[in-house]
């Protein structure tokens, strides 16, 4: 069968830009500030919706941490001592904001039970002051959302956090429509109902995250790319024999990377050893769903037995 490559996929580079990082610095300055009023709003008000969307809220603020420092860091060069960098650590970060929003979920869902079915308190003590915040913090989800649009499409870090801020947006609304209903029927109870709604909503896209970052930690193959497939079409390359010891995982969102050991046919020269890894280059740049530019091959000769082949896996 033809070795036969398709064309390249789209190029999800330029995480680092100034751009980038100027627009996420600028939605994180707007999130944290309304974060900050959401909080002393809850508090104020004892609105059970404004205090879940603060939650969610400063689950989005970690995920814009994450993406800021992912943009800063990933214009600074890998040294001796940090081959990959600092990208790691936005998986770190997403990690933490999962387990953070899954406990905030958990909690708003019980005092939401509480408050409905336990007897617990569940006035509110200023309708009209959690109506101004949830206004004020729905204003600062749509201003994040124009600043970060335009540019939402250019990598997978910029994707995230624009679908974090849009997603933060439904708890806001969330909290608006439950004053206006508290306003109309005079029933507090609707801030408990709002508040278990946005709940239901956090966690399973906490459990999704948290899924996410542990599937990058575990060096899990990349989603949407099939390694007996990779195997298969590497060994269509022309003079190669047999890939073994096939490794893939990522280290960070966008930076999938890729290790194999590759025998080939006795008797090469240097030049079509060159050849060889060039196409196998190409080949996992522009042939699968999930492109991979880093990869590290190993050119064995047909035949060649090493002491460390034994603890190598197929």
């Amino acid at each position: 069968m033809a070795h036969v490559h398709s064309s390249a996929p789209g190029d999800v580079s330029g995480a680092g830009s100034a751009a980038h990082q100027r627009r996420l610095m600028a939605t994180l300055a707007v999130t944290g500030s309304v974060f900050a009023v959401e909080v002393a709003g809850a508090f104020l008000t004892g609105s059970l919706a404004l205090l879940v969307d603060a939650g969610h809220m400063l689950t989005d603020m970690s995920v814009l941490v994450a993406s800021t420092v992912t943009a800063m860091l990933m214009r600074r060069r890998p040294s001796s001592t940090r081959t990959w960098g600092w990208a790691r650590l936005e998986v770190l970060t997403a990690a933490a904001g999962a387990v953070v929003l899954f406990i905030v979920g958990v909690y708003a869902l019980v005092e939401a039970g509480m408050r409905l079915f336990g007897g617990a308190p569940d006035g509110i003590g200023d309708v009209r002051l959690l109506l101004f915040v949830g206004v004020l913090g729905l204003s600062a989800n749509v201003a994040s959302i124009f600043i970060l649009a335009s540019q939402r499409g250019d990598n997978l870090n910029m994707r995230a956090a624009f679908l974090e801020v849009l997603n933060d947006a439904l708890g806001s609304v969330a909290v608006v429509l439950s004053a206006l209903v508290m306003m109309s029927t005079g029933w507090s109870g609707f801030d408990a109902v709002a508040g278990g709604v946005i709940a239901l909503l956090m966690i399973p896209r906490a459990a999704s995250l948290l899924h996410h970052a542990v599937h990058v930690l575990l060096e899990e193959t990349p989603e949407g790319l099939d390694l007996d497939k990779v195997r298969e079409h590497m060994e269509q390359v022309p003079h190669v024999v047999a890939v073994h010891d096939l490794h893939a995982s990522t280290v960070s969102t966008g930076m999938p990377f890729l290790m194999a050991h590759v025998v080939v046919e006795r008797g090469l020269t240097m030049e079509q050893g060159a050849l060889i890894l060039k196409r196998l280059q190409d080949c996992l740049r522009e042939h699968f769903p999930v492109s991979i530019p880093h990869t590290t091959f190993q050119l064995e000769p047909e035949g060649y037995d090493s002491p460390s082949d034994e603890h190598l896996h197929d």
